[in-house]
């Protein structure tokens, strides 16, 4: 085994990109609303690093202030770079101070880049006879690569890590050396850092240079061994080749020594490192931060080996290796999770059991005597329908509460039951929990029914902050600084060897389930004030508590499901399927896996060259993503059966095939679960199975909406739908008169909208410019650009510009709403409903165009997309009010976007009809009508 020391020299600014972009489309913002992705990107590479590698020395290089040398040279070099995204900027003062405080140095020197600095102290380390990692995933630096120099590019995208030495730089850039990579960057040029290179020379005409005339000095004395078009560009520029080849090189002379003691590996500050942690609320990466340094650092000569110590083969997951060697087990552990959060072990509390008896006559009286307690079922199951009681926790005090045991099977549980009604039931007692549609549908169950106000920490949280997590150990950590006992930690992970609740201890069971009730009544008591400073106290307890109830009820009724209907139509599918297959594979010219992205973007790219320039990804084969198929799909027959091959596939697997195992076999029925905290806009989500996610704009995925039926031959399905609420909305809050007006005269909004754009008479409209109109009016909701438009019509770019701006002209006022949607959201931080559900938009002043473009269609759809969920929940509300209180049998089963369905008792039709219309269509009164379709049906798709 070898003893030479290793290096490991870290490009921050690379790094910190990377993570920003990876998380790009699911940022991770704390509870401050600071978008953490930047740091959490790079902390995430760096311990990644020291967790593999062990490293004796690390040191991270900053660029400051950029190449004075490189930008006198080339006025424009970089210059096509974005301004750096704000939580970019924002990242490296933390990032810097995290490094500080884990003793790690940072490398920076004003006017020169992290490449020069990490280039000259690599070359430095090597003659100390060091093996120096370059941590980056920049290929330029390939051009420094030698025996005891390598890059390391990190783990991304499901790729593992690489390291390239010789052989990898070799066979990327087709060189002899590794110092020919800056004559094939100066030949080639860099599109990332604006250097320009040889006009005409790609990437394989410069490997082809380098293997002919081994140089750019080499190609520019042999140009008369050129032909053509090729001599000439060649010969014109070169002097613009020399200059990017300079541009290209990284510097290994700057003036930063290395000093190998500086940058030795060393326990680091721990409790400062977990105080910026706690501050950026970074969870996960403090308990890894925990887990990766908690061990004493060794002697001088075993910290030095480059290897971890020899030790026993160790069961997989029994312990996790440290940054100095060693087994966790052996060694006292000198970094705990100081300054972290409190834990049940040091916080006074008192958790009392409950056992039958004078004990619980006590507890009864003091129970009953209570305004506000909050309670927390144990159960055997997280499905609610099946769950039986193991136990519930009650809590009215900070750090004091009571369990409450429950005996196996249901008989027996209910003389326990009996005694709690009288509390469940009492309207004077507000109940306070973190889910409570969960815990309402288990005492269902039991024939309880839970009355007196509401309050669900996890339904004011969304309210408080809807872009957050909110479940109730991420709400602990945040709000009370205090971690909660897992429940991991008790039952297991999950797999066979997971232990239901009813098998732990009694005292463990107390005191996890008490905490959990302590902790949410004490969350409670912290969001009131926060609810009301938000102004969404009133949405809370009017909208989304009562909601709450409305779906227990719904999920809990469950729709019938029409089994055999779905096997027959999935073997019709599998016909359908097979003739595609036949068909592709005939077209092809050869049999391949379809569902393969390698095998079928060899095919249409590689082999029938369908494109002149494929879409690549970054693992360089051809994209066969569904955004550039459908692009291609009207002028490539094969592309179109692709793309209906992988629709019937995944309407089989997901819908067909899926949904029989969705049935439950207590009811026969499918019970949806319905998400009130997942969407930002308000939206509800449906979880096992996902409702909402049919496919209804093609005739099979229509199909699948005829398995839902009715539960018996007294019923009918009723379907109500809102006709074109958000365009209703939209013309409402801008004040368009001339929209409003279409409205209120009944007429077809997009022909209307069509008649005045193309500037023909209503009934002289096409089918075309109507579906044009249509596109727009939808496509104006969400900030669609001329391109977008162009894409989703025939329409050419400067027909679909035209269209845009004839259609604000037409509706002047709609243009000035959404102008004034995005002013209100820069100075306000946020937009809000027509009932004050906010969105909060951290990236509205963005100095990014990109992200400050998708707040700003954030801006104008979330208050649109918002109202319009708002609505619909309060038709939700009166409708179930109405139902319960003139005793009908009628059921509200589903909600899907902005339609409601109906279990419809026959006799009661033509009523529910009138019912069900009437509160949808008065839920909200706004300066449009709403207008809502009712329709009937002996299955959901001929109701719908």
């Amino acid at each position: 085994m070898s003893d030479q020391k290793r290096l490991f020299l870290l490009d921050a600014y690379a790094l910190i990109f990377r993570g920003y972009y990876a998380l790009i489309k699911n940022p991770r913002i704390n509870s401050k609303g600071m978008d953490t992705s930047a740091i959490m990107g790079f902390v995430n590479s760096l311990f990644d690093v020291i967790k593999r590698e062990k490293p004796d020395h690390l040191a991270v290089a900053f660029d400051k202030g950029g190449s004075v040398e490189r930008t006198e040279l080339f006025e424009d070099y970089k210059a096509n770079r974005d301004e750096t995204p704000d939580a970019i900027r924002i990242a490296v003062p933390y990032i810097q101070d995290i490094l500080k405080a884990m003793k790690i140095p940072v490398v920076e020197l004003a006017g020169y880049e992290a490449d020069d600095l990490i280039g000259t102290l690599a070359k430095q380390a090597e003659k100390e006879d060091y093996k120096v990692f370059m941590v980056t995933p920049d290929k330029d630096f390939g051009q420094l690569v030698s025996e005891n120099i390598f890059m390391y590019r990190p783990a991304r995208m499901g790729n593992g890590i690489e390291i390239w030495g010789i052989p990898e730089v070799q066979k990327r850039f087709g060189v002899q050396r590794p110092e020919q990579v800056i004559d094939y960057l100066g030949m080639m040029g860099d599109a990332s850092d604006n250097i320009p290179g040889l006009p005409g020379v790609g990437d394989k005409t410069a490997k082809k240079f380098l293997e002919e005339f081994d140089s750019l000095e080499g190609l520019l004395s042999n140009t008369d061994k050129l032909k053509g078009k090729m001599k000439e560009k060649v010969e014109q520029n070169a002097e613009l080749g020399r200059l990017s080849r300079k541009l290209a090189e990284i510097k290994i002379d700057c003036d930063v020594t290395f000093q190998a003691e500086d940058y030795e590996m060393c326990p680091p500050d721990a409790q400062k490192v977990q105080e910026i942690f706690d501050e950026l609320e970074f969870r996960r990466l403090k308990e890894q931060f925990v887990k990766i340094f908690s061990e004493e650092p060794q002697t001088e000569t075993t910290s030095a080996k480059v290897e971890t110590p020899k030790q026993e083969p160790k069961v997989a997951g029994s312990g996790q290796f440290t940054l100095f060697g060693g087994d966790p087990t052996e060694a006292p552990a000198t970094i705990k999770d100081t300054h972290g959060r409190k834990t049940v072990n040091d916080v006074p509390h008192f958790y009392q059991m409950v056992q039958d008896g004078l004990a619980m006559e006590l507890f009864l009286e003091k129970l009953m005597a209570q305004t506000s307690v909050c309670f927390d079922t144990e159960t055997t199951s997280i499905n609610p329908l099946e769950a039986e009681l193991v136990g519930i926790a009650f809590s009215w005090d900070v750090g004091k509460g009571f369990y409450v045991p429950f005996p196996e099977g249901k008989n027996d549980a209910m003389p326990l039951i009996e005694k709690l009604r009288p509390f469940f039931e009492s309207e004077a007692i507000e109940k306070v929990g973190q889910n409570l549609k969960y815990d309402i549908k288990v005492m269902q169950n039991y024939g309880v029914e839970v009355k007196g106000q509401l309050f669900d920490t996890m339904l004011a949280h969304y309210l408080i902050n809807p872009d957050m997590r909110h479940n109730m150990d991420v709400l602990a950590e945040t709000y009370l600084n205090y971690t909660p006992v897992s429940i991991t930690e008790l039952i297991g992970k999950k797999g066979k060897n997971q232990l239901s609740m009813r098998q732990v201890p009694l005292d463990k069971q107390t005191e996890y389930a008490v905490e959990d009730s302590d902790i949410t009544f004490q969350l409670a008591q912290h969001f009131r004030p926060e609810l009301k400073e938000a102004q969404t106290d009133k949405l809370f307890k009017e909208i989304e508590v009562p909601l709450l109830r409305v779906l227990a009820d719904m999920e809990s009724e469950g729709i019938n499901l029409d089994e055999d209907f779905l096997n027959a139509l999935s073997t019709e599918l599998d016909e359908d399927i097979k003739n595609l297959e036949a068909k592709i594979y005939e077209q092809a010219g050869e049999q391949f896996n379809i569902a393969s992205p390698k095998q079928l973007g060899e095919i249409l790219f590689g082999k029938m060259k369908l494109v002149d320039k494929p879409k690549k990804t970054k693992t360089g084969q051809y994209s066969t993503s569904e955004d550039v198929l459908s692009y291609l799909a009207k002028d490539h027959g094969i592309i179109q059966n692709v793309l209906d091959y992988r629709g019937l596939a995944k309407l089989k697997s997901t819908y067909v095939d899926a949904l029989p195992n969705e049935v439950q076999q207590h009811s026969g029925r499918v019970h949806t679960d319905y998400m009130q905290t997942v969407a930002a806009t308000g939206r509800l989500s449906s979880n096992n199975p996902n409702l909402q996610n049919i496919p209804i704009r093609t005739e099979r995925g229509r199909q699948v909406r005829k398995a839902f039926i009715p539960r018996d031959d007294d019923h009918v399905l009723l379907a109500a739908d809102y006709s074109q609420i958000e365009l209703r909305i939209i013309a409402a809050l801008s004040e368009e008169d001339t929209m409003i007006n279409a409205f209120k005269n009944g007429e077809d909004i997009h022909a209307s909208t069509a008649s005045k754009v193309f500037n023909v008479p209503i009934e002289e409209v096409t089918r075309e410019q109507r579906g044009n109109a249509k596109t727009v009016n939808f496509g104006i909701i969400y900030g669609v650009s001329a391109f977008g438009l162009s894409n989703q019509t025939d329409l050419s770019r400067t027909e679909a510009k035209e269209l845009i701006e004839t259609y604000y002209k037409t509706y002047p006022k709609l243009r000035n709403y959404i102008s004034e949607q995005i002013d209100f959201a820069r100075d306000n931080g946020y937009v809000q409903t027509v009932l004050g559900r906010r969105r909060y938009l951290k990236d509205i002043n963005a100095g990014n165009q990109v992200v400050r473009g998708a707040a700003e269609r954030n801006a104008v759809n979330a208050p649109i997309q918002g109202s319009a969920a708002d609505i619909i929940k309060i038709a939700m509300i009166n409708i179930h009010q109405k139902l319960s209180e003139g005793g009908y049998k009628t059921k509200m089963l589903l909600q899907v976007h902005d339609e409601l369905v109906f279990d419809c008792y026959k006799p009661e039709l033509e009523a529910m009809k009138e019912l069900i219309k009437t509160e949808m269509e008065n839920a909200y009164k706004l300066a449009v009508p709403l207008d809502v379709e009712v329709g009937i049906g002996e299955n959901w798709l001929e109701a719908h």
